[in-house]
């Protein structure tokens, strides 16, 4: 649950935007759209290593990002 302290003369909007950056932060949606599908701990572990291939590769240069 998430709590956002708000002042009494703070405008509603502003509350709000600061609602939706902890909500983003908290990385709660990216959560629950993992969980709609299993993945097979297989593919997981290859999507994790292609993506370490792709940032080592930038690092060394040959590819720009």
């Amino acid at each position: 649950m998430l709590i956002i302290d708000s002042k009494d003369c703070e405008n509603i909007d502003k509350a709000l935007k600061k609602y939706k950056k902890k909500f983003e932060k908290s990385k709660v949606l990216l959560q629950l759209r993992e969980r709609q599908a299993f993945t097979k701990p297989s593919v997981r572990r290859r999507g994790e290593v292609l993506k370490a291939i792709y940032k080592q590769q930038i690092a060394s240069g040959k590819i720009e990002g």
